[in-house]
């Protein structure tokens, strides 16, 4: 039997948030996209809350809202941040404060699943975009276009492939793009929580013993832990009942929020830092974390992929009458756009990691003063806010 052919201007392979995000902004751009994805799976029955969550950026609520996709959003289940609260592992504290810097927000706490289903819902809506359900196993290129061999048999032909299929993935395997990975041996670990003391739109974050522990603030009283365990003590976190859990929340956080809930079962992910030599190849372009992976100590790592399809974007809606979407010359202006904001948070977020890593008395009155330091400068403070904004 012969294979279908069907023609596209761009097949975005991947169906995360990112992958979804970049198919939605293509299409909304004029483009007839093909997206390799699913759609968003329930939650598990008598489940309430989504174990995985994400801080949003003001740039991340930009893209959104200019997708239309932020005005779609339950309102309800959104929670701001005004300040975060960061403890070192002696006696030193940071502040941040939305008021302090002149901004309406440091971010928001969505969970994934809220972002996804109304994605979902918008693309249903595009008459320029082919759901594709199946698995794509072939990637070839002509001059003139790339074809996506697909599980099905069907053939997909498109002048550009964004891959958005996530850490491992097999779009960038495809261009031999080269990987550089380093597993910091931390898996982090997320679970949701009720917590007994009102958490005042607030986010926390403990450095203890090389370890790095967060609460988030979500609506009606709870918090989202995200724990930077040493992989070891991660696998015994998760093995703990969710009273257990809680508990040892509650006592490695000082009683913070005091007594807490457990509502989500805890479950883990490890952490790397990962690089790769291009982002881009003849009618290719890497999103998200097929092209970068980082530690989420500052939250930043949905927000740097959703910049990534923003800059993608914003490169196609530019092109020349001329240039084909898949044109290297296009394609380097992403690049570009791109390298300088990952790298400078790949050099922040894991420098802070090894600096947190480092054992020792002297290392710990280092860190401790230098955070004492910027906790007195209001001019730093303000940058640093502004800087993970975006």
């Amino acid at each position: 039997m012969n294979a279908h052919h069907q023609t596209f201007d761009a097949a975005v392979i991947g169906g995360g948030l990112v992958g979804k995000t970049a198919a939605l902004a293509l299409t909304q751009g004029g483009l007839r996209v093909a997206l390799l994805a699913q759609a968003c799976a329930p939650l598990a029955a008598g489940a309430s809350f989504d174990s995985r969550v994400y801080a949003l950026s003001s740039s991340s609520q930009a893209l959104l809202e200019r997708l239309r996709v932020w005005q779609a959003l339950d309102l309800s289940r959104l929670g701001p941040v005004y300040d975060m609260r960061v403890y070192g592992d002696a006696h030193a504290e940071l502040h941040f404060s939305a008021f302090q810097a002149s901004v309406p927000q440091l971010a928001w706490i969505v969970e994934s699943s809220v972002i996804e289903r109304a994605l979902d819902a918008a693309l249903r809506f595009q008459p320029n975009l082919t759901w594709i359900d199946s698995r794509a196993q072939a990637l070839d290129f002509t001059a003139e276009s790339a074809s996506v061999g697909l599980a099905n048999g069907n053939v997909l032909v498109a002048d550009l492939v964004v891959g958005a299929d996530g850490a491992h993935s097999w779009v960038r395997a495809q261009i031999g793009s080269k990987m550089n990975r380093r597993d910091y041996r931390q898996t982090g670990v997320v679970a949701n929580f009720k917590a007994e003391k009102p958490h005042g739109e607030t986010a926390f974050q403990w450095f203890r013993d090389g370890e790095i522990i967060a609460l988030l603030p979500m609506r009606d009283g709870h918090v989202s832990l995200v724990w930077s365990a040493r992989t070891e003590h991660a696998e015994q976190l998760i093995a703990l009942d969710p009273a257990q859990l809680a508990a040892e929340v509650e006592r490695v956080t000082g009683g913070q929020l005091g007594g807490l809930d457990c509502v989500t079962p805890a479950q883990g992910f490890p952490l790397a830092l990962q690089t790769v030599d291009r982002l881009v190849a003849p009618r290719v372009a890497l999103v998200g974390d097929a092209a970068h992976l980082i530690h989420p100590l500052a939250g930043q790592g949905m927000n740097l992929g959703l910049r990534d399809v923003a800059a993608l974007a914003d490169t196609v809606a530019g092109k020349e009458s001329f240039r084909d979407l898949g044109d290297m010359v296009l394609l380097r202006r992403y690049e570009r756009a791109r390298r300088e904001d990952i790298r400078a948070l790949m050099i922040a977020t894991d420098g802070l990691q090894k600096l947190f890593s480092v054992p020792g008395p002297l290392a710990k009155i280092v860190r401790n003063s230098g955070m004492a330091f910027v906790g007195a400068q209001p001019f730093i403070k303000r940058w640093l806010v502004s800087a993970a904004l975006g």
